[in-house]
Order: structure tokens, then C-alpha cells, then sequence
């Protein structure tokens, strides 16, 4: 009979990964004996052990007719690391307690037939939502290739993300903030327009005492960045990609003051990327593929009215969380975190479910997903 307090355990033992093993999933392990921890582990990195044999490597003794809790079906192929089912077996575990299912097409009950087939117990779904919960964007990407896409922003009670003269410092309180960086150490990337990086200046990264940085992605049609911003000056020690209109690439090729920039930004080590466009700006569309690529499994999306209503309007925002400030702002010309042209009538609006509720202070945090 299984025990909840170690599938407990092994879930925060896989939230210690968090922002360092993507685009693998966040897994924790704990095998127990005679009703005594004898080994744990957390899958730390990607290319590193995977959390069941970090678990063995810790052994204080053998692991023969244990029980092992593992956050997520053990997988069964060669990748960066041999399979976790053959040191399962040969380990003698007895019987093996998972949480969630993995959706990837390599392992996908694939490692439950292998652990029956050498006749080790196997009881799946254990506190399967928490589980289920740790790797949002593992699912998601595993099984599309694509970004998982955060829309972020902090906004008062009137809807507004800044004040009619521009002015947003701050709308959101300090715990909110803090609450904001943690999702960047969460992401692989952080994309906004060029907009917000000629109007606000910003570094774009983690400001978490031992948090990761992650990918800066700024979207910026006609390569308007400017030369002495943040940005560009920090590009050389923070990984940034710079997303442009393929119909400048030719004029990037050949003499001329667009070719001095993209030879410029270059020599700063900004990766630009000639993307497909739609109604003269970036289609966003495009760019998640070749992020997806790249390995980029999460997007913090921090952009403007214009950017975020372009990623609702070609669908690829995934979840929405919001800071509320009890605070109102006012003024008709004060901006909204989603602009652009709008939906013509609520019935065609881009529908969200409502996830998550929280306090941070007297902010209120909300998280919203996508109904598709």
C-alpha cells in the first residue's frame, strides 16, 4: 500500500529543477524500505542523471524489494541518458508508485510495459494532478513542439498597465514582482516588441539570487533596436534573439546602413532571425516554430498592448496571469495590456478559464488558461 507523504516528498525534490532542466520535465524520486528513506533525487540539469538515478546514486543501502516514488513515468529509451527502467530492474525494485503519465511518443506507457514485463509492481496516477501540475510545459511542448507562452502583466482595477504619461513604476507591489521573477527562472525565454525596449530600456532578466537568465526574444520587424540599448549593450553575456521581417534580409546582405546594424548587432552576439511576416509585422506563429526548434520549451510573453494582441489574435498564448493593484488609474489615453484592432463582438473574444487565485499582499494574482 502506497503512502502519500513520499510522492509529497518526491514532488518537491522535482521542483528543485526548476529553470534548469527544460525542455525536459521537472521529476523527483524517493525510494523507500521497510518504511525508511534509503535514496532520493531530482532530476538538476538537462543532460544530467534523471531523477531515478540520482535516487540510486544516493543509496544507503540496497535497494532490493523497495519501493520507488517517481513523479513521472520512468522513461524507457537512449537519449542524453540511458534508460531509468533498466536501472529500476536492475536494482531489484519491487514495486514502483508514479504520478502523471509522460505524453513523449518514446516513453508513453512504454516504461510501465517494460517495469511489468520484469515483473515489477507498477501503480500509476499517484497524486496524479499534483503531478501533473509540475510539467505544464513539458506536456505542452513534448506533444507540439512549440513554446509554452506565458502573457504576463500587472494591471490596476481599471485595466490599465501604465498612466496616461506612460508611467508604470509600479502598478504591482514588491511580492508581486518577486512572484514575477520567479516565473522568469521558470522559462526558457522572454519575448517582448520593440516598442517596450525603445520606451522602457529594459535588461529582460532574472534578478533571483541564483536564478538563470533566460533567452531575451525581441520582436522587431524592421530592426529598429537601438545600438546603445540594454539590450544590445548585455548581449554578449544574456542569450538574445532578435526577430525580424524577412523582408529586410536582403538589404542585411548588401552595403548600407542596415547592413552596418545587422553586422553590428552580430558582433555583439544577437542571434537575428529572418522570420516569415502577416499584416507587416512579425507572425508569431512562425517564430514559435523555429523557437520550438531551438529547444525553447516556455515564453514569458512581457509585451505591449500591440505585441500581446497579436500573440491572442494568432493563438498562441497558452496562459495568462495577471497582477491585480487595488488602484485605479484612469485617463482614456492610458494603456491596456492587450490593444491592437480588437474582436469586432464578445462572442469572437479569445476565451481563458479561470485556474488559479492567490493574494500577494493586496495585489491578487490570477492565472488563466487557454480554453482550447
Amino acid at each position: 500500500m502506497f503512502d502519500e507523504k513520499y510522492m509529497r516528498f518526491a514532488i518537491e525534490l522535482a521542483k528543485k529543477g526548476t529553470g534548469a532542466v527544460n525542455p525536459n520535465p521537472l521529476v523527483g524520486a524517493v525510494i523507500v524500505k521497510d518504511g525508511r528513506i534509503i535514496g532520493q533525487g531530482y532530476h538538476k540539469a538537462y543532460g544530467g542523471l534523471h531523477a531515478e538515478r540520482e535516487a540510486f546514486k544516493s543509496l544507503t543501502e540496497s535497494a532490493e524489494n523497495a519501493d520507488m516514488y517517481v513523479t513521472l513515468e520512468p522513461c524507457c529509451h537512449y537519449g542524453k541518458q540511458p534508460p531509468c527502467v533498466e536501472a529500476i530492474v536492475e536494482h531489484k525494485i519491487k514495486r514502483v508508485y508514479v504520478g502523471s503519465d509522460d505524453p513523449n511518443k518514446l516513453v508513453s506507457g512504454k516504461g510501465y510495459e517494460y517495469l511489468k514485463s520484469h515483473g515489477i509492481e507498477v501503480h500509476t496516477h499517484i497524486l496524479k494532478e499534483e503531478c501533473d501540475a509540475l510539467n505544464d510545459i513539458f506536456f505542452y511542448y513534448i506533444t507540439t513542439g512549440l513554446p509554452f507562452v506565458v502573457m504576463k502583466y500587472a494591471m490596476t482595477l481599471d485595466g490599465k498597465i501604465a498612466a496616461y504619461t506612460g508611467e508604470s513604476k509600479w502598478i504591482s507591489n514588491e511580492a508581486s514582482r518577486y512572484n514575477s521573477q520567479e516565473l522568469r527562472n521558470l522559462a526558457s525565454g522572454i519575448m517582448v516588441g520593440i516598442g517596450t525596449v525603445i520606451k522602457d530600456n529594459p535588461m529582460l532578466t532574472c534578478r533571483l539570487d541564483g536564478g538563470h537568465n533566460p533567452v531575451r526574444i525581441i520582436c522587431d520587424t524592421n530592426m529598429k533596436i537601438p545600438l546603445d540599448s540594454n539590450i544590445v549593450k548585455t548581449s554578449k553575456d544574456v542569450p538574445t534573439i532578435l526577430a525580424v521581417g524577412e523582408h529586410i534580409k536582403r538589404a542585411c546582405q548588401a552595403d548600407g546602413e542596415l547592413a552596418d546594424r545587422y553586422n553590428n548587432l552580430i558582433s555583439n552576439g544577437i542571434e537575428i532571425v529572418f522570420t516569415e511576416e502577416k499584416d507587416n509585422r512579425i507572425s508569431l506563429k512562425a517564430l514559435m516554430k523555429y523557437l520550438g526548434e531551438k529547444k525553447i520549451d516556455s515564453i514569458i510573453l512581457e509585451g505591449g498592448g500591440t505585441l500581446n494582441y497579436a500573440a491572442i489574435e494568432e493563438d498562441i498564448v497558452s496562459e495568462i496571469i495577471i497582477y491585480m493593484a487595488p488602484k485605479v488609474l484612469g485617463g482614456k489615453e492610458a494603456p491596456t495590456a492587450v490593444g491592437g484592432k480588437g474582436f469586432e463582438n464578445p462572442d469572437l473574444a479569445k476565451k481563458f478559464i479561470l485556474k488559479e487565485i492567490r493574494q500577494f499582499d493586496e495585489d491578487v494574482f490570477l492565472k488563466y488558461i487557454s480554453k482550447v
